[in-house]
């Protein structure tokens, strides 16, 4: 069976480096609650974060287009390259898993569910969410103010 997509990156890192992005997104969050007035600074830079997929898929590109371009002016035995990239991408498709995801994990690099986990923390620090919908409210409205603070 195939994993979850949300689970899928951290159920193949090691656990030691899943501990450590998680404290440190844990102490980035205390940091914040202790100076709010720098969570918009902090929200912009989580929007310009890459996430490791885009990482991969640019590594992917980038060493996909070089076997091609190399394999068409020098010699075919570099078309072997992209298509070993193009093989392990399906790997990572399928399983979460492919050669620079190891490295990318250390480096630091994470999942758009973990960035997004950072993100609605400091939303929530920020106040976003506070008094957003009640109980008398009718669905309709709680939905749609629920879709306007995710959204914000």
């Amino acid at each position: 069976m195939l994993p979850d997509t949300t689970d899928r990156v951290p159920a193949q890192t090691a656990p030691e480096i899943n501990a450590r992005l998680r404290q440190e997104y844990e102490e980035r969050i205390a940091e914040y609650a202790r100076n709010p007035d720098q969570i918009d600074a902090r929200l912009e830079e989580l929007d310009a974060e890459w996430d490791i997929e885009r990482a991969i898929e640019a590594n992917a590109a980038t060493l996909a287009l070089t076997g091609v371009a190399l394999g068409v002016t020098m010699d075919r035995r570099w078309l072997v390259l992209p298509a070993l990239v193009t093989g392990f991408l399906l790997q990572h498709a399928l399983q979460g898993w492919c050669p620079p995801v190891p490295i990318l994990r250390r480096m630091g690099f994470r999942t758009m569910a973990e960035i997004d986990r950072e993100r609605f923390a400091l939303k929530a620090l920020r106040g976003d969410f506070v008094g957003l919908t009640t109980r008398k409210s009718s669905a309709k409205n709680r939905a749609e103010a629920v879709v306007a603070a995710v959204e914000s």
